[in-house]
């Protein structure tokens, strides 16, 4: 995998061989980018990354020069590569919990401005996780929840959608909570 813009654009990273992850394509990863280039700043954005995986699109946050990056995964040998690239890239706006994401949610106080979710496409509960997100509290005013799921899943019903980007198998769906619903 490629870091595809910002300050570290073109650095490879190799993960270790048996993580259990499903790193996003270099070309989703890359729309899903140019997307957000028109919707977030960047440089005044937390972001939260849940079932990070291989870190992959956290590093490309990071590049972009991101305020503060928090990282949920529960696989220990994930954590420990995510943080070892973070070393290398020394990148220190950033934490990594090793936990569940959904105990980490029931629990956690802090907002963010943009938060990505990749869950294992096999197991996932879409709408339990969106429902804690936005009862929790977790997005900042304005900020934007990104839930990348299968193309056959459609999201749309769940409050606060916005629209869903399609690129090959690959989804992104968009999800922003308006201060002013009623």
């Amino acid at each position: 995998m490629r870091i595809i813009g910002g300050k570290f654009k073109g650095r490879f990273i190799k993960p270790p061989a048996g993580l259990p992850a499903r790193p996003t394509t270099d070309f989703a990863k890359e729309a899903l980018f140019n997307v957000l280039s028109n919707r977030i700043d960047f440089e005044e954005s937390n972001v939260l990354d849940l079932f990070s995986g291989t870190g992959n699109i956290s590093f490309e946050f990071a590049s972009r020069g991101v305020k503060q990056i928090v990282l949920i995964e529960k696989n220990f040998k994930s954590c420990a590569f995510i943080k070892s690239e973070f070393e290398k890239m020394d990148y220190r706006n950033v934490k990594i919990h090793r936990t569940n994401v959904f105990d980490f949610l029931k629990t956690n106080k802090q907002q963010f401005d943009v938060v990505f979710a990749d869950p294992p496409f096999l197991d996932s509960n879409y709408k339990e996780l969106h429902n804690l997100l936005f009862e929790k509290k977790i997005l900042a005013e304005d900020g934007l929840l990104i839930i990348e799921h299968q193309k056959k899943i459609n999201l749309s019903e769940l409050i606060h959608f916005m629209e869903t980007k399609n690129y090959g198998n690959i989804s992104f769906s968009f999800f922003k909570e308006v201060k002013n619903d009623k």
